[in-house]
């Protein structure tokens, strides 16, 4: 049996934005063992890239209690450019 995450969260990284999405997969009874009997919910929010507002994703994250995130970033980013 694989595993099912049931609270997951992805971000698209932009220079002066992130979104974020966390997607809920609630099980109708019981544990989540088939994907198609779980009642799924999504939010989507979007935070500028400043320090503050960082902090406001990063608290959100834990009152949703979203431990497993992937992030999207693309742009070439160097040393020289920070």
């Amino acid at each position: 049996m694989e595993d099912i995450l049931t609270n997951v969260c992805g971000l698209d990284v932009h220079k002066e934005t992130v979104v974020a999405c966390i997607i809920k997969n609630k099980p109708t009874f019981g544990p989540v063992t088939d994907p198609s009997k779980a009642i799924v919910t999504t939010e989507i929010r979007t935070y500028s890239t400043l320090y503050d507002d960082l902090q406001k994703l990063r608290l959100w994250l834990e009152v949703e209690k979203c431990h497993d995130i992937a992030m999207e970033s693309t742009g070439i980013y160097c040393a020289s450019d920070l």
